[in-house]
């Protein structure tokens, strides 16, 4: 039987750290608490999770296995919890469509053959769905991401698509760098996007161990796991 209350309390004494965290590294970085969003990424965590979360106030929730995603989605939404889903993961283009049915975001496009899939899949989808382009910060294809001019291309083509809206860039620091470094970069990119884009205004990076470097570059949005839901199991 799970402790409804007992992790209640846990998740608002964790949320509380870490909005502390978010708003320390706002006051540094000369920024109100309020520009940077916290986006929880509950992968391995149950729906009762969002929705303990929900009620806590956290409005945006960040998945990256569509399987586990659409079912968990569907599960909060049963249980009264809405928050704003963002799909964070590498994405196949034959997940597109699932996952256009439940993400309010997707931050992980990084191909323009991702991009037409994308576009594809919300033929029936009420309103945009929002895109952010993600950024390769050392170039290795492995850790996904685009780069060079392959990042314009998809940002532009994003901007032109009729059923996608470009919202910024995403970005994860190599694990070797450091990230001061990484974001650092990620915000020259980010000022290169905003001069073709205006409207591009997100910036998605920084985790649980790097908040501050991410928030001290500029990101608009951090997407936090461990320090907020706790150490996960192993994927299965």
């Amino acid at each position: 039987m799970i402790d409804t209350a007992g992790r209640q309390d846990q998740l608002a004494a964790s949320l509380a750290e870490v909005r502390e965290r978010i708003a320390r590294a706002c006051s540094r970085a000369g920024r109100p608490a309020e520009d940077v969003t916290l986006v929880a990424v509950t992968k391995t965590y149950p729906a009762s999770d969002v929705v303990l979360l929900a009620g806590l106030g956290v409005t945006d929730v960040g998945e990256n296995r569509d399987q586990e995603a659409a079912a968990k989605a569907a599960e909060a939404r049963a249980a009264g919890a809405t928050p704003r889903w963002h799909f964070i993961g590498r994405l196949q283009r034959n997940k597109a469509r699932s996952v256009a049915g439940y993400a309010d975001v997707v931050e992980s496009v990084d191909s323009l053959r991702l991009v037409s899939a994308l576009e594809h899949a919300c033929d029936e989808r009420p309103g945009k769905l929002e895109v952010l382009v993600q950024v390769s910060i050392d170039g290795d294809p492995a850790r996904g991401g685009a780069a060079g001019d392959d990042l314009w291309r998809i940002s532009d083509a994003v901007a032109a698509s009729p059923s996608l809206r470009l919202g910024g860039l995403m970005a994860v620091a190599p694990q070797d760098w450091d990230p001061d470094r990484a974001f650092e970069q990620l915000a020259v990119l980010h000022r290169r996007l905003l001069a073709a884009h205006p409207a591009a205004t997100t910036v998605s990076a920084g985790m649980s161990g790097d908040l501050e470097a991410a928030v001290r570059h500029g990101a608009t949005h951090v997407r936090i796991g461990t320090s907020l839901l706790g150490m996960r199991n192993p994927l299965r």
